[in-house]
């Protein structure tokens, strides 16, 4: 432990690992990683000649198992379980269908279709943050 986080033990606990902004950075980097890796998957799978309704949801489901490692192990350090895969497909579809309302309610309101999306982004990003922190990813099995 370095000298200043002796003198300040709540700086020592912002840095420790399970602490939740820390969980949090983390999880966004998690998500970038994720996303990264299923648009690549989608672009490849249209090169190859797969259908966009067919490549979209093999790609989105890459990016969630890539999710779901990630975030097990790297993000909240927990263990893997039947229960905890369950409930982060919950949370994922949950999320889908939160973006999904969310960019209809900003585009019924007048925002445009690329902007609603990015509208849409934070609250959806924190709320499963929460959600895989306190349901998903807790100590309860």
């Amino acid at each position: 432990m370095s000298e200043s986080s002796i003198a300040d033990p709540g700086r020592a606990r912002l840095f420790h690992r399970h602490h939740p902004s820390r969980q949090f950075v983390r999880y966004v980097l998690a998500g970038l990683v994720n996303t990264t890796l299923s648009f690549g998957v989608y672009r490849g799978l249209l090169e190859i000649g797969t259908p966009y309704a067919v490549a979209a949801p093999l790609a989105f489901a890459v990016g969630s198992v890539s999710g779901y490692i990630l975030n097990r192990r790297w993000t909240f350090a927990a263990a893997d379980s039947t229960r905890a895969r369950l409930v982060y497909v919950v949370v994922q579809a949950a999320g889908a269908g939160t973006t999904s309302l969310l960019v209809w309610l900003f585009v019924t309101a007048g925002t445009g279709r690329v902007w609603a999306y990015l509208a849409a982004i934070p609250p959806v990003t924190v709320s499963t943050f929460v959600a895989n922190r306190l349901w998903t990813f807790s100590d309860r099995d």
